[in-house]
Order: structure tokens, then C-alpha cells, then sequence
């Protein structure tokens, strides 16, 4: 937990839950765009997809883009 900002805190998590943090690198935003109707057609994941089977709090998901700047 951070003492002024952290992933915890801007969830508010419970002291029974744990913050996750993934990412994804694409190709390019067409990949990307690629990829994603893919999983979306997946019948594998078809029950997952009803927000009330979410495994987790979907309002409390933090989600956005990056553009890189600096590549080591």
C-alpha cells in the first residue's frame, strides 16, 4: 500500500482481495483489433462474458493505452 497513491488504493481494495496488474503488447492497433475479435468470438470464453460470472469487480478495473517513449 502506498502512503499517497497506489493500484490498492485506487481500487479500494479489501483486506481479503488482491490487486492483479497485466499488460499486453500488439503489434499495432489493427493487431490489437485483430486479437480482440478473436477472443471475443471464442466459445470457450462465452461464459465469462456475462458481467454478473465476472471473477472480479469490473467497476473497479483500472484500464487505458500507453504509446512508448523510451525502448531499452
Amino acid at each position: 500500500m502506498g502512503k499517497l497513491t497506489s493500484f490498492p488504493q485506487s481500487v479500494k481494495v479489501k483486506p481479503n482481495e488482491t490487486v492483479m496488474f497485466s499488460w499486453i503488447v500488439f503489434k499495432s492497433r489493427a493487431h490489437r483489433d485483430r486479437v480482440n475479435a478473436k477472443v471475443m468470438k471464442d466459445s470457450r470464453l462465452a461464459g465469462m462474458m456475462d458481467p454478473k460470472a465476472f471473477p472480479f469487480d469490473a467497476i473497479r478495473m483500472v484500464y487505458g493505452g500507453f504509446k512508448v517513449l523510451v525502448e531499452v
